[in-house]
């Protein structure tokens, strides 16, 4: 079964990069489904209106929460489970939660990663609520939380005008991730956070451009010192510009080589220097 995406939006128009490139092809093939849907379309009034003034005074406006309950009821029963609750499991039975998640953009959320592209990948049906404004109201997440798994996911310490563009990073960055997407998977392998470093530098022809060279390791034709130098370049470049995922590592995890690098890399501190 191909992984479903719903998406519900008051600019559906504003997803339609998603048709370009490897996504587009991946939707044309049937490798995934995604659908776009307008918010508005579950509005009553002549006017189309989705938000209204918060409760409590405050700046900005509040989506109102019926449009979007009658949209996620739209994606339910499109779904063919529009009752869909969960349930505890039996005793002794370990617990199958089929509902789909629902995945709230917000800066109140947890920060979205490459594990939760990997997570995502896992899925196979995600509903994305864009929000706008000064967001949903929070009764249509509670609401909600009986008929999906909510997830409010946040894509930095940052605020966005609304949820579409965070929305276009998490589908490519899981759906590159699906099995046929990308058409060299072994690409997937060496990427910038796969295995917890920041991707090496690469290099093209000319071997010489504008007096600058590639690294003559690249031109030796050795693939074991090769693939050593981009392993030390991957700590290096990691070192300089994410202190923060050094930390994370597990050294346990490195060689006598990996730490070595690692120690130089320090010594020599960030230096302000940018590739």
């Amino acid at each position: 079964m191909r992984p479903r995406y719903d998406v519900l939006s008051i600019f559906p128009e504003y997803l339609q990069p998603l048709e370009l490139s490897l996504i587009g092809k991946a939707r044309k093939s049937g490798l995934l489904s995604l659908t776009v849907t307008d918010l508005r379309d579950f509005t009553t009034d002549r006017h189309r209106t989705v938000d209204d003034t918060p409760y409590g005074g405050g700046a900005g406006m509040v989506m109102k929460p019926e449009p979007w309950a009658q949209a996620l009821e739209s994606v339910l029963e499109a779904r063919g489970d529009a009752d869909v609750v969960d349930e505890p499991p039996a005793e002794g039975e370990e617990r199958h939660d089929s509902r789909p998640l629902l995945v709230v953009p917000s800066p109140a959320g947890n920060v979205f990663t490459q594990r939760t592209a990997e997570a995502f990948a896992q899925e196979r049906h995600i509903v994305f609520a864009c929000g706008r404004y000064e967001g949903i109201d929070e009764r249509v997440l509670d609401w909600a939380g009986e008929r999906f798994r909510v997830m409010p996911v946040s894509l930095g310490d940052y605020v966005l005008n609304g949820g579409e563009v965070a929305v276009m990073a998490m589908v490519e960055a899981t759906a590159r991730l699906l099995p046929g997407v990308i058409g060299n998977p072994e690409s997937l392998v060496e990427e910038s956070h796969s295995d917890g470093l920041l991707e090496y530098p690469v290099y093209t022809k000319p071997a010489v451009w504008r007096d600058r060279a590639v690294p003559d390791v690249l031109l030796s034709g050795n693939h074991a010192v090769i693939a050593r130098a981009r392993r030390d370049w991957q700590i290096e470049r990691t070192a300089r510009r994410r202190p923060d995922l050094i930390e994370a590592l597990d050294e346990s995890d490195l060689n006598a080589r990996d730490r070595s690098v690692l120690d130089a890399a320090r010594s020599e501190g960030d230096e302000g220097n940018i590739e």
